[in-house]
């Protein structure tokens, strides 16, 4: 039976924990940062438009209401709110003890951030970089047992990243390859926190939530999920058998794997793999966890956000 975050969070205790998620005014976010509340941490809700935000913490106020709940406006297409954002935390707060990367776009129409960035790419990963960037001195500010921990995809099987053209200046632009690059990006991202950062007591987690009932599938039209239903169907599993048909899961449940990632304490050695499930799990492609390609886009996205 599939857990929900609630349930993943019973009692547990994050008094004296800070946690700061980014897409936290609907959907995963949200559960994830109202679940947070109610077992103690503080939490800051990171997202567009500060009336969404308001509702959003009005939300989990009214599941606990003493709960310690901050804001922050933050827009992952542009690199100057995300520093402006970071700095704004980094105003308030002295240390963040869990980073929950959890905001992205999926399949979106070909467009460019206001950096000049392909929008799946500039907002999925290097927004999102460059975030985690601004706010390691705080991550690393505390006792050991820092978590990060990036909302990637079973998409990520879609397409590797195109090092040489991840802002789709030279090709085509597919939507769907475009999303699986991203997702991609944020495992190889992942490898590359925990691979530099473990040292420092911070570890770092790839989760996929699996396929959630939430509107981060708004751009999709009725053909688009057909062509995505088709390409499901015909991806072969690690055994080289057909996937069996994927489940739809309420927020509730997609956000289990991102709190367990979080919070448990089966997690406190292990960084750098890939959570789905509640669980390390296999199904999860090689290129994604090359620690030389993960090394490569670690520099690549430096020089992008230089």
């Amino acid at each position: 039976m599939t857990r929900t975050a609630a349930e993943i969070v019973a009692g547990v205790d994050l008094a004296g924990r800070t946690a700061v998620i980014t897409g936290a005014t609907s959907g995963l976010g949200l559960e994830t940062a109202r679940v947070l509340a109610a077992a103690g941490a503080q939490v800051v809700l990171a997202g567009r438009g500060a009336d969404r935000l308001a509702a959003a913490a009005d939300v989990v106020h009214e599941s606990t209401p003493a709960a310690s709940v901050d804001t922050v406006e933050l827009d992952l297409g542009s690199l100057a709110s995300v520093r402006a954002a970071a700095a704004a935390i980094s105003a308030r707060l002295d240390r963040v003890d869990v980073l929950i990367n959890n905001a992205g776009v999926m399949f979106t129409p070909f467009g460019r951030t206001s950096d000049g960035f392909e929008t799946q790419f500039g907002v999925n990963h290097l927004g999102h970089f460059e975030w985690t960037r601004q706010l390691l001195p705080l991550i690393t500010a505390g006792a050991t047992g820092a978590r990060i921990v990036n909302v990637t995809s079973a998409g990520h099987g879609i397409a590797d990243v195109d090092l040489d053209d991840p802002n789709w200046e030279k090709r085509p632009y597919d939507k769907f390859a475009s999303y699986g690059a991203s997702k991609t990006a944020n495992i190889l991202f992942t490898v590359a926190l925990d691979t530099r950062f473990r040292d420092q007591g911070v570890r770092s987690l790839a989760v996929h939530p699996g396929m959630v009932t939430t509107n981060l599938a708004r751009h999709m039209s009725d053909t688009d999920w057909e062509t995505m239903g088709a390409m499901m169907k015909s991806r072969p599993g690690n055994d080289g058998k057909p996937r069996p048909p994927v489940p739809l899961l309420t927020p509730e449940q997609g956000a289990a794997t991102q709190v367990w990632a979080a919070t448990s304490p089966e997690l406190a050695d292990v960084g750098g793999v890939y959570l789905a499930d509640c669980e390390i799990s296999p199904a999860v492609r090689s290129y994604a966890l090359d620690a030389e390609r993960a090394a490569a886009l670690w520099e690549l996205s430096e020089k992008l956000c230089a």
